[in-house]
């Protein structure tokens, strides 16, 4: 028997030995990944795979566009601090390393023209080579496209319009599109005319020159009498400012955000003339379901219905086809002309002698009860005094403003692509979601500052980009919002009816005033969606550039890898739930369960706050986390689900297994922490069997 422990004792030991010192250590602090949804049995799978930082203090711009490589697993990352583009690589994410590092910088030096910046990056859809938009070095002179070989090394480059903002190659690859915003400069005595460059490189990026660039004007005739023209003194082709371009399925047409125009663009990609310049109209927020806080004085939440019609004013954009049918999805940012030289920003009660407000030009409210808003006090801080709005509105015979117009709709929408009609809009939902998601701790914070109800009075939440991808049968939206930050999750399945699925986010909330580099990622810029079938993980992968916090973080988005010990697992009805993520509730040990209590609309702590949707369906009340105060409004949503969940994460707890069934890969984060426990269990059971013996051997 002693000579078994001997052997047995050294054997534990030796293998304790090699546990420890073969373990990869990655360790970092706990970080938090706060999740919210409806209903855990739909809600989209997401963990926090990894990071890359770009070292850029905290709001220079570290990271704001990515694309991705599936050859190399390589990313571009647009870093405005260093006026650069950073190759990171993603292949460590396979690993289970969770700090993506850097493996070059393509400087200003490199791009080999004069150029003042790095606006935007794509690569081409079959790989092998980026293009990269650079503004000269004064913004109202032509800028450029530069090619690069993916492992960053110069090929060409191409004169384009003024201010090359955002550019992205065709379905086919043989065309770059590159959006020329033309912005005026500071002192407004130089206003270029917007324009979208077509670029052939259907010969291969070394032989392009200047002939393979068509510079597409827009014409007189094709605008809309009512798109918003800002500046008076302007010509239409100077005021018109192209923000972002996507394309269709079968690249046929190109559509544009005019951002500050409030209009979509229609481009014809054979004939290379635009056919259509439409508006986008106005949000009622006097109508049910449009809802905003619009005050950062009243010192409380207060989402509701106010006579306010709003530009939608998208940002980023994306496209998807249903049935064969192509739709645009719109992320409703809101932008204003703000320069030196002109200016149209002012506030509501500043402009409070210049309105005169019209009841027909709102749904929801009544002469009689627009006349008794006003004598109540309409234009004070606490009201709508303080909201953001535009002196470059619609006014009467009289010279004043019939309605209050706002910057942006603080939503996400879908058009037709046809006619671009809408076909949906999200309504108050990001704002009442947040509000159960951070409730008075931090309900629109901005992207610096940790401070409660900062942005209600400037957009709000301002949903800043989205995309589109296609998750195990369901269609489904990613929206970044870039203040309050996180992103949210709708299945858009059906472009006319919408569902919610989950908000996640992983910027953390500190005791600091300001954002700092400990509060995570912060303001999402540009999102990026690897599927499966190219992923460095061979799972699902969100890219989310962070231009605040300068980090890109690489969630994991859903499941598809099939799970072989739940191959006996009864299949999902497409028919009735076709979004559903087979099994991954993020269910985890340490989320936090919300109990199941009717919601409330805002009531006397006296009276019975239980109450039921339009749809008669009680939902649960939510809680925004353990320490802050339950809400006692419900979200309005157009669902039925009828379960809500709070969850915050944290990346390195040793709980975050699925209490679920589920296709779930093994959490990166935790095993090294695990295997650095069971090595020093086995070193206690070895220490344990030592001693023993060293006692047998005394008596």
């Amino acid at each position: 028997m002693s000579k078994f422990h001997h052997i047995f004792t050294k054997s534990v030991i030796t293998a304790a030995t090699c546990t420890l010192l073969f373990s990869p250590i990655h360790s970092r602090a706990a970080e938090q990944l706060t999740t919210y949804q409806y209903d855990p049995d739909k809600a989209l799978h997401v963990e926090l795979l990894g990071r890359y930082s770009s070292g850029a203090g905290i709001d220079e711009g570290g990271t704001e566009i990515v694309a991705y490589d599936p050859k190399s697993h390589h990313a571009f990352s647009v870093n405005g601090s260093a006026k650069a583009l950073d190759i990171i690589d993603l292949s460590v994410l396979e690993k289970g390393e969770q700090n993506i590092p850097r493996i070059k910088q393509i400087t200003l030096a490199d791009l080999d023209v004069e150029a003042s910046d790095v606006t935007s990056v794509a690569i081409h859809p079959d790989g092998g080579y980026i293009a990269v938009a650079a503004p000269a070095k004064d913004k109202v002179d032509p800028g450029y496209v530069v090619f690069f070989s993916t492992d960053g090394a110069y090929l060409s480059h191409v004169q384009v319009g003024s201010l090359p903002d955002m550019l992205t190659f065709t379905k086919d690859g043989s065309k770059v599109l590159v959006a020329n915003e033309g912005e005026p400069n500071d002192a407004y005595t130089v206003n270029p005319e917007g324009t979208v460059s077509i670029i052939d490189v259907s010969a291969g990026p070394k032989s392009i020159n200047g002939e393979a660039v068509t510079n597409v004007h827009f014409a007189d005739d094709i605008i809309d009498e009512d798109v918003r023209l800002v500046h008076a003194e302007s010509t239409a082709q100077q005021n018109l400012e192209p923000e972002y371009i996507v394309v269709d399925d079968n690249d046929q047409y190109a559509y544009v955000s005019l951002q500050e125009n409030n209009a979509i663009a229609k481009l014809d990609l054979d004939s290379k003339q635009f056919v259509a310049v439409k508006s986008l109209g106005y949000k009622d927020y006097s109508i049910e379901k449009n809802k905003l806080d619009a005050s950062n004085k009243d010192d409380a939440i207060n989402i509701r219905n106010w006579p306010v019609l709003s530009m939608y004013m998208p940002d980023g954009m994306a496209t998807y086809s249903v049935n064969g049918k192509s739709y645009i999805l719109t992320a409703n940012e809101g932008d204003a002309q703000d320069y030196d030289g002109f200016s149209e920003e002012a506030r509501v009660g500043d402009l409070a002698d210049n309105y005169d407000l019209n009841a027909d030009l709102f749904e929801g409210y009544s002469q009689e009860e627009l006349d008794q808003m006003v004598t109540n006090g309409l234009f004070e801080d606490e009201q709508l005094g303080r909201l953001t709005t535009t002196t470059s509105a619609p006014m009467n015979q009289e010279g004043k403003y019939e309605a209050i117009y706002g910057y942006g709709a603080r939503s996400f929408s879908i058009w037709d692509a046809n006619t671009l009609e809408q076909t949906y809009d999200s309504g108050a939902d990001f704002e009442e979601i947040t509000k159960n998601v951070y409730s008075e701790a931090h309900f629109n914070a901005s992207n610096t500052e940790n401070e409660f109800d900062n942005r209600s009075d400037d957009k709000g939440p301002e949903p800043e980009t989205v995309t589109v991808a296609n998750i195990q049968g369901g269609n489904y939206a990613f929206i970044g919002l870039e203040r309050i930050g996180g992103i949210m999750i709708y299945d858009i399945s059906n472009p006319e009816s919408p569902t919610f699925n989950r908000y996640f986010s992983s910027r953390i909330f500190t005791d600091e005033e300001e954002v700092t580099s400990a509060s995570g990622d912060v303001a999402p810029e540009g999102l990026t969606f690897i599927p499966a079938n190219e992923s460095p993980t061979g799972q699902n992968i969100l890219l989310a550039a962070h231009e605040v916090s300068g980090t890109i973080a690489a969630y994991q988005i859903g499941i598809e890898v099939k799970d072989p010990v739940n191959e006996e697992k009864p299949p999902v009805d497409n028919d009735n739930d076709n979004n559903t993520d087979t099994g991954n509730n993020n269910n985890n040990d340490n989320e936090q369960e919300i109990p199941d209590k009717t919601p409330t609309e805002p009531v006397d702590d006296s009276k019975d706050p239980t109450v039921k949707d339009p749809e008669n369906k009680p939902k649960p009340e939510v809680e925004a986390n353990t320490d802050e105060k339950p809400q006692d409004e419900s979200v309005q949503k157009n669902t039925s689900d009828t379960k809500y969940e709070l969850a915050t994460n944290k990346i390195n707890s040793d709980s975050n297994e699925e209490k679920n069934e589920g296709n779930k890969l093994p959490n990166t984060a935790t095993m090294n922490s695990n295997l650095l426990l069971i090595g020093s269990l086995i070193i206690a059971i070895g220490f344990i069997f030592a001693l023993r013996k060293n006692k047998t051997n005394q008596n």
